[in-house]
């Protein structure tokens, strides 16, 4: 099993996005390869988040893909389709906070953080990833979307 980062997810959705056509040819090699592409819940929170803001740099945008709710979520079934969509598990947040409190994070990270203990509730071990520094010092194997 695989898990999608959601930067992955949101660059296979924008053609204008250098990455696009790197980010589908590695879903698509590794579906290929008869590899379990999963994704959880907190992908589509992510990428709804992304994709529904305003388009473009600050300050006039926010960094996001200016989809409208409705396009955005054609997105998201459209993941849940092609992926499977793993439940969060009961001990996540155990699981999230043994990590948070150990290796000291916070702000923004958490939310990698959080990623990783999905992962670990369902004995996932790698990770599809062009934010790879984001993942470095978990005990996951980081795998870059130019490297599949």
């Amino acid at each position: 099993m695989i898990l999608l980062d959601t930067n992955v997810l949101g660059r296979m959705t924008d053609s204008t996005d250098p990455n696009c056509a790197i980010s589908r040819q590695s879903v698509h090699t590794l579906l290929a390869r008869k590899e379990r592409l999963v994704i959880v819940p907190q992908n589509l929170y992510e990428f709804w988040a992304v994709a529904t803001r305003k388009s473009g740099p600050p300050p006039a945008g926010q960094n996001g893909l200016g989809m409208s709710p409705r396009q955005a979520s054609q997105w998201v079934y459209y993941f849940q389709r092609r992926f499977t969509l793993l439940p969060d598990r009961a001990d996540l947040v155990d699981h999230w906070l043994a990590l948070v409190l150990a290796n000291s994070i916070h702000g923004l990270k958490s939310h990698d953080a959080r990623l990783i203990a999905a992962m670990q509730t369902h004995g996932i071990a790698r990770i599809l990833t062009f934010n790879t520094q984001d993942f470095r010092g978990f005990s996951v194997t980081i795998l870059e979307p130019s490297s599949v």
